[in-house]
């Protein structure tokens, strides 16, 4: 039996990660809710309760208020930061420590940092580490370690936000898990987020595609309520990160209000060029009726960005009318089965005449 590695990225939420490609450790790997560059309300550091990475503190100071790196620079300038390591465990613990790009988890939207395995194509590939952290970095119990790094801004860069993140991973197998004769190690990981914008013309830009409608109807309609599932996508095709906003409404016929849910914060960070796929539960679907949905998506930091997608179902108590178009069709069979019989009795019966003849 063979024994492979897998690290497990984590933000307060521990998640399976892997080495099957791409999208199975983007699923499984460092989960972060963002807030966008210029938040309402501070985000918190990453700290998974045992280890946690955020920017360096100022000088003399135990604690930061920076959440997360912000940065911007023109085109072919460097800019100079320092992450920091803190080990709140009582074991010494080792860590690689690595830079990663960022994007959004294809299903829900959560925001994500790309596994080691993956290599950067964007600002993770700006991101220089000392020499000392090029191998491991290991930090002494209830300690820290500050990591100087440099972001170097290519001459070919392109105006607008480039995310992505600081990212410690520990060294130590920390578990086993077996899928089929395969045993898997488990290793655990935490990033800082990192935004930098490139100063240029600022593009947002905001689709919602693929509009979908699901639905689950009872069998005794009207007595119990049909469900049913919205699935959309939203797209940002601008050169800057995006808040969404998300209104659901729907119409029947005549223009009846069937569903009215006014624009919402979707509470989540869509990077420039990603795609996530969202779904609305509607738990007192129309089971009768034919039905308009509508998405509308915007933003609040731009209010000029609208965007929405539309889609049309025919909402037909289906179970229902089967039962009825079986129980109708058993009833003609039956129908038809005594009127033949019916018939065959009378051809059987003799004539009057005929017997008279005998």
């Amino acid at each position: 039996m063979r024994t492979r590695l897998r690290t497990r990225r984590r933000i307060r939420t521990r998640r399976r990660g892997g080495t099957r490609g791409a999208l199975y450790g983007l699923l499984a790997g460092l989960l972060l809710w963002g807030a966008g560059l210029q938040p309402a309300s501070p985000a918190a550091a990453a700290d998974n309760g045992t280890w946690g990475v955020f920017p360096t503190p100022p000088a003399g100071a135990q604690v930061t208020d920076r959440a997360y790196f912000f940065h911007q620079g023109e085109a072919g300038t460097t800019v100079s930061d320092s992450a920091t390591i803190v080990n709140s465990s009582d074991r010494e613990l080792t860590f690689r420590v690595f830079a990663a790009d960022a994007v959004n988890t294809p299903v829900g939207g959560a925001f994500a940092l790309l596994p080691v395995e993956t290599k950067p194509k964007d600002v993770g590939t700006w991101i220089t580490l000392p020499p000392q952290a090029a191998g491991t970095v290991t930090v002494p119990p209830k300690g820290r370690k500050d990591i100087p790094f440099t972001v170097k801004v290519p001459a070919d860069a392109v105006p607008g936000d480039h995310v992505g993140g600081i990212v410690a991973l520990n060294t130590a197998v920390e578990g086993v898990q077996k899928e089929g004769g395969v045993q898997v190690g488990v290793k655990r990981s935490v990033g800082a987020r990192l935004y930098f914008r490139v100063p240029g013309p600022v593009m947002p830009g905001l689709s919602v595609e693929d509009v979908r409608v699901s639905r689950a109807a009872p069998l005794l309609p009207w007595v119990e309520d049909a469900r049913a599932e919205i699935t959309y996508a939203l797209v940002n095709r601008g050169n800057v990160v995006v808040e969404p906003r998300v209104a659901v409404s729907a119409k029947g016929l005549f223009g009846r209000t069937v569903l009215d849910r006014p624009a919402r914060e979707l509470k989540l960070v869509l990077l420039p060029g990603q795609r996530i796929e969202l779904t609305e539960q509607w738990a007192d679907a129309p089971q009768l009726d034919r039905v308009t949905v509508d998405i509308a998506a915007g933003a609040a930091a731009h209010p000029e960005l609208t965007a929405g997608g539309r889609a049309d179902f025919l909402a037909v108590p289906w179970p229902a009318l089967g039962a009825v178009l079986v129980a109708a069709g058993a009833a003609i069979a039956l129908w038809a089965w005594r009127r033949r019989r019916r018939a065959g009795s009378e051809e059987a019966e003799p004539s009057p005449h005929l017997a008279a003849a005998r």
